[in-house]
């Protein structure tokens, strides 16, 4: 599940491409992709290797948590979904949500509560709960926004993973 350096030697193989070359070239594809429908395979591709810490130094060092953050500003759901889910997978680690909280990320997941894509909303109300700390609250804990995640934790008939999700945010950001 996990990669470490033993492991990633195993797999990649003597003449293999190492994490980080292939991870460049997964963005240097992305940009210069012409194909709404490539960006979409790329951008979920980049999203599943931010779930791995193993990836995480990776990950900043090629700016992949602002093309995710760019992936939110599309008119393209399926871009704003792998966007978000990129950002939720990595922010887990603190460094990478300092860096989102940096970009001004916050208010563009916070735009992702109100999105029709299920799966967009659950990655939101996750990433908001990994990244929201001391230095940040405020922007995380605006009453707009704690008014939302209370609305999916009380709309169990509408999705369990929103209520659970939802509940876990209250249960430890909002007293």
């Amino acid at each position: 599940m996990f990669t470490n350096n033993r492991r990633q030697e195993e797999r990649t193989g003597k003449y293999g491409t190492p994490r980080v070359q292939y991870l460049q070239d997964l963005v240097t594809q992305f940009q210069n992709a012409s194909s709404e429908e490539t960006k979409e395979r790329i951008a979920a591709n980049l999203a599943n290797f931010a779930y791995d810490p193993y990836n995480y130094t990776y990950l900043r060092q090629l700016n992949v948590l602002e093309l995710f953050l760019d992936c939110i500003t599309e008119p393209n759901e399926k871009l704003v979904e792998f966007g978000v889910g990129g950002i939720c997978n990595s922010c887990v680690d603190p460094s990478n949500a300092a860096v989102v909280a940096q970009c001004n990320g916050i208010p563009l997941i916070i735009k992702c509560l109100s999105s029709p894509v299920r799966n967009t909303v659950n990655y939101a109300i996750a990433a908001l709960y990994y990244i929201c700390d001391e230095s940040n609250q405020e922007n995380v804990l605006k009453p707009e926004v704690v008014d939302v995640v209370r609305r999916y934790a009380a709309a169990s008939s509408i999705s369990v993973s929103f209520r659970n999700l939802a509940q876990a945010f209250l249960d430890k950001h909002v007293r």
